[in-house]
């Protein structure tokens, strides 16, 4: 009996694009037109005017493309965090053969848990006062190790082992890895801190039982950090959300040197940045901030070097002129005497001159005043004559006489009294009356 063997299928080979398109397709007709929340991540506009960013929750993402058309009719700008529900097409775009949700409208639903939960610890953290800046501390203007915490595969790495090369090829740095992202980044980078912190001056006591790496050291022996660097690339919320973490912000806090944090970009802001020392705006920028350049450092070197020269040679010249001196006065005493002799005498001499001058002064003095006093005199006497005469004018113009010749009389008693009133006056009275020429004796026969 023969036996029949079953035809083999053969699947359809399909062309990338058609295949692209076919699930477009089925997409358009489950499900379209859809309705989805979820947080705002990774938000970017371009040039053109279209936006760009997934929609995450904890349990997944989806890429979102919302055109200018509908951009522009958005009344707020999402920002990465921010719970929104949007209303769209899913598709596939052909060229990278993405899923994709064409956005046509968005709405705040919220703030999203993520942006929540920041903004909770940092109310807390900063009513305990960890972001107090009188506990900031300022940076060493030469440290002797730099300490840097982040990912060894990071971009943010490379980047400040360059700006280091570069600026202060001669200071040893410490890499203490630890992931920096996902869920056991935070306490991946708790731990590099610890190690750090033995390294310090202040930990150096401690055996340090990890292993780190050492760039541009050659000796065995394990540098001290003066400083650390807590850096990171750009992301999302989601992609930094490592450095909002309190553990770690309380592992900050308890370093013995500064730390700066240079995390994401200069928009970007995380518990860690509130916490640190320093804030940079990029991890290059936070290479920089604790690096100045070499040449700032020898130009500084060579001239305290200068300075340090001169004051040691004017020191020694100084001693050596003493030195001379105490051994003149040692070896020949008659030259101690000669010299206080002359000190002497030119102490007597200036007494002298002084005395001298003193006198000529004060007899200068005295011609001054005797040449002045006839003058002054005189001109006392000249005032006085004036005043004189002019008192006698005043005293011209008071003489009776002067009313007597203008035909008034002056009427006496017998005893020489004035009589200024008829009442005074009796009938058969002998009275006297003084005329400007002279006096007339009359007797008063009536009054009235």
């Amino acid at each position: 009996m023969s036996e029949f063997k079953k035809p083999v299928l053969t699947p359809k080979i399909w062309q990338v694009g058609a295949l692209c398109r076919a699930i477009a397709d089925a997409l358009e007709a489950r499900f379209n037109p859809v309705a989805v929340r979820g947080e705002v991540s990774g938000f970017s506009r371009a040039s053109s005017g279209h936006c760009y960013f997934s929609l995450k929750d904890e349990n997944g993402q989806i890429r979102c493309a919302m055109f200018r058309r509908a951009a522009g009719l958005l009344d707020f700008t999402p920002r990465d965090g921010e719970l929104v529900d949007v209303r769209g097409r899913l598709g596939v775009y052909e060229p990278r053969g993405d899923l994709q949700l064409i956005v046509e409208s968005m709405s705040r639903a919220g703030q999203g848990a993520l942006f929540e939960q920041f903004l909770r610890l940092k109310a807390k953290l900063e009513g305990e006062g960890l972001f107090d800046p009188a506990r900031k501390r300022s940076l060493a203007l030469m440290p002797r190790g730099i300490g840097v915490v982040t990912s060894l595969g990071a971009a943010a790495l490379h980047d400040v082992m360059s700006a280091l090369q570069r600026r202060v090829p001669h200071i040893p740095v410490v890499v203490a890895p630890a992931s920096v992202q996902g869920g056991g980044a935070p306490q991946e980078l708790i731990q590099a801190l610890s190690n750090l912190y033995l390294l310090t001056p202040e930990g150096r006591a401690l055996e340090p039982d990890f292993s780190i790496k050492i760039e541009r050291n050659s000796d065995a022996r394990t540098p001290v950090i003066d400083v650390i660097l807590l850096v990171r690339g750009g992301g999302s919320m989601e992609d930094l959300w490592a450095f909002n973490d309190e553990s770690l912000a309380r592992m900050m806090t308890q370093s013995p040197v500064p730390i700066v944090c240079g995390v994401g970009h200069e928009t970007d802001f995380t518990i860690a940045d509130f916490v640190a020392d320093l804030r940079a705006p990029t991890p290059t920028a936070a290479a920089e901030l604790v690096a100045q350049p070499r040449e700032v450092w020898l130009g500084a070197l060579e001239g305290a070097t200068k300075r340090l020269q001169d004051t040691v040679l004017r020191q020694v010249d100084s001693r050596n002129q003493r030195l001379d001196l105490s051994a003149s006065r040692l070896g020949r005493p008659s030259a101690l005497v000669s010299q206080q002799r002359l000190r002497l005498a030119s102490s007597a001499q200036r007494l002298q001159f002084s005395t001298l001058s003193f006198f000529r002064q004060k007899r200068q003095e005295v011609q001054r005043v005797q040449t002045a006093v006839p003058d002054v005199l005189q001109r006392s006497l000249e005032i006085r004559q004036e005043q004189l005469q002019r008192a006698g004018m005043r005293l011209n113009l008071l003489d009776p006489t002067l009313v007597l010749q203008r035909g008034y009389a002056w009427l006496t008693s017998s005893d020489g009294v004035a009589i200024t009133s008829v009442r005074k006056i009796k009938v058969g009275q002998a009275v006297r009356a003084t005329l400007a020429d002279g006096g007339v004796d009359l007797t008063v026969t009536q009054s009235s």
